[in-house]
């Protein structure tokens, strides 16, 4: 979440007319994050977040604005979008494609426990079953056939070692597919920073603007990678065990899928190094930007590699 495009006042309270929520009252630009404009916006009726989405399709935004709604009519406490006056989630701001959604309490965490991880893993399994009645379909953005175009645009810029690495992991993913496994509406993003927490509870699931159709086994392994990591970037066993148990009672886990572990994690890993080179090597220009370091993601992957862990739950 970043600030791309700027918005002033004038053209906000302009914009809200549009929307049954109040007058404006104030709004504040949210630094964090690469992907999109975002604003905390505040009217005379709630808090609200506002986004002017900068370079996902049009077509798609559907898909993550109705699963969003999907989702919390079903009682997953994630970012409800407010219709505008036309019964419509999508608007234009500014020549952007932009939505308004509402504002969800609670911090993320910077110190994980294994009550945090256990809160997750029952979330996140509630959240794929609550998906299961999403009709829309979008394949998952960030998959396979990104990671080779991403490879291709990245390369030059890597040592040869990290060449070598990256070539051999993409040609191990193609080898290892699971058309078998259980798929659905995954988040795909679910780090920490996309995690409210109030009084030890998940208060919000936050920012969908990465969800897909995909293994749900994947979203499982992205949580993991970066919930229960050890300081030298192996699985810490305590936190991934609460993890994995607390969505296995919620939702069965099955064999293949506990055998398909140790390649959704290196899946995993291998997607957000490629996400993060791409986004130091090729930035666009913007305010407020924050890359983020790839090489922590590369030493995930070598890691999962190095050892590759087992089911755990």
């Amino acid at each position: 979440m970043s600030v791309y495009t700027s918005v002033s006042d004038a053209e906000l309270a302009g914009w809200l007319g549009n929307y049954s929520i109040g007058k404006l009252v104030s709004r504040e630009p949210i630094k964090a994050g690469i992907e999109n404009t975002n604003y905390f916006v505040t009217t005379t009726q709630g808090r609200y977040v506002l986004t002017l989405f900068e370079r996902l399709p049009a077509l798609e935004l559907p898909f993550y604005l109705d699963l969003m709604a999907h989702l919390a009519r079903h009682g997953i406490p994630c970012p409800a979008p407010i219709a505008n006056l036309s019964d419509q989630y999508l608007g234009t701001l500014n020549g952007k494609p932009a939505a308004l959604v509402t504002r969800l309490g609670g911090r993320s965490l910077e110190k994980v426990e294994a009550a945090h991880c256990g809160e997750l893993g029952a979330l996140l399994a509630r959240m794929h079953l609550a998906g299961r009645s999403y009709a829309a379909y979008l394949e998952n953005p960030r998959g396979p056939k990104w990671w080779r175009f991403a490879a291709r645009e990245v390369t030059r810029f890597l040592k040869k070692d990290h060449r070598a690495l990256l070539e051999n992991e993409l040609a191990f993913q193609a080898e290892h597919r699971f058309p078998d496994l259980p798929r659905g509406a995954v988040h795909a993003d679910l780090f920490r920073d996309n995690t409210l927490f109030e009084d030890g509870r998940i208060s919000g699931v936050i920012d969908f603007y990465f969800a897909g159709i995909d293994c749900l086994l994947y979203d499982l392994a992205v949580c993991a990678n970066d919930w229960c990591l050890e300081k030298e970037h192996a699985l810490d066993e305590d936190l991934t065990a609460a993890l994995l148990s607390a969505y296995h009672a919620v939702r069965p886990v099955s064999v293949l899928e506990r055998e398909a572990w140790p390649v959704m994690l290196r899946a995993g890993a291998l997607r957000f190094w490629l996400s993060r080179l791409y986004d130091l090597h090729l930035p666009r220009p913007g305010m407020l930007v924050h890359a983020h370091d790839p090489e922590h993601f590369r030493r995930v992957l070598e890691s999962r590699i190095a050892k590759p862990p087992r089911w755990s739950a």
